[in-house]
């Protein structure tokens, strides 16, 4: 009990756990929003090798349509319906089944 009363008087002692205090719970930049940023942190580094990964993926794609016509032209068909002049081109939508 008279170590604490010693320390309650030391001014460095009391001057270092007020700013403690202040820098853990007060401060703008408290250890609470220190561990918020680091985990938004994480999750902006894993969105960011998630689409990373994906750039990488359609960069190849891109590759493989400019180097192949037969490619290119069935790319072409599949998602952008195109046809060649004397063709005809049917649609097939299909409807969810009813219960």
């Amino acid at each position: 009990m008279s170590k604490l009363k010693l320390l309650s008087k030391n001014f460095y002692f009391v001057c270092g756990v007020l700013f403690l205090v202040w820098m853990l719970f007060f401060d703008s930049n408290d250890l609470f929003l220190q561990f918020q940023r680091s985990s938004k942190l994480d999750q902006l580094d894993a969105k960011k090798e998630f689409y990373l990964e994906k750039i990488n993926d359609v960069e190849q794609d891109r590759k493989e349509l400019l180097s192949d016509d037969e490619l290119l032209e069935k790319y072409a068909r599949e998602n952008y319906l195109m046809r060649k002049p004397t063709e005809d081109l049917y649609i097939v939508v299909e409807q969810p089944a009813v219960e």
